[in-house]
């Protein structure tokens, strides 16, 4: 995790030197900023998890069996790929942007102009997407939300129906293939789990709610005004 944070420093660093912006760019990388923070907490309670995981058999062979049972989808290697998607998706629309101003400029140098048609100049002097002029750039930007809006569903998906069911009950009946009747389980700070759970449900749910109030929002804004 702590290499994922220092991988995305010069990512999210863009957000504040970037010559380049459009329609609430600063909320897609604030969100991507707190869903680090709340990724990096959440999977604290999951770091052990092998270690809190118990059975009343003598033989931790039995006990790794049962572990190996129960817990059978992935954990925090699902969270943290789905986290580099959320990440992808954001930055295919840095990387449309970059190719409208590299375009941009090639035309200014070819033809002298001062402006292309598309954008415009913020007061820092940065480079404003004029989304009501370039339907080809709405399109690119509704696609990267309707990407990011499906990686969210997934995850809901994954936290919901992987991993909260594995913590639902405190106690679990196993029996190994490898070892003789039947272990009760225990898995300790299980509350904590679920709620690092719930944590992340509830941002990613508020993403979803967002990007999809965001994608209406962008069709009556700007399609349907060409």
């Amino acid at each position: 995790m702590a290499a994922l944070v220092t991988g995305l420093i010069p990512i999210l660093r863009t957000a504040v030197d970037a010559t380049t912006t459009y329609k609430c760019r600063s909320l897609w990388f604030g969100f991507l900023c707190v869903r680090l923070v709340i990724l990096f907490l959440a999977e604290l309670p999951f770091t052990k998890l092998d270690a809190d995981f118990s059975c009343n058999s003598t033989k931790d062979i039995c006990t790794r069996a049962c572990f190996n049972r129960h817990f059978n989808k992935p954990v925090m290697v699902a969270w943290n790929f789905i986290y580099v998607l959320v990440v992808l998706s954001v930055l295919l629309m840095e990387l449309f942007t970059s190719h409208l101003r590299s375009m941009a400029q090639k035309r200014k140098e070819a033809a002298g102009d001062v402006e292309t048609e598309a954008q415009g100049k913020d007061p820092r002097g940065r480079t404003v997407l004029d989304l009501h002029r370039d339907r080809s750039s709405v399109s690119f930007y509704l696609l990267s939300i309707f990407l990011r809006i499906l990686v969210e569903t997934w995850f809901l998906f994954v936290l919901l129906c992987w991993n909260l069911p594995a913590l639902r009950n405190d106690l679990y009946e196993c029996s190994a293939d490898i070892c003789s009747g039947f272990h009760v389980c225990v898995v300790r700070a299980a509350p904590e789990k679920r709620m690092s759970i719930y944590a992340l449900a509830s941002i990613s749910g508020m993403m979803v709610v967002v990007s999809v109030l965001f994608c209406l929002y962008s069709i009556s804004h700007y399609l349907c005004r060409f």
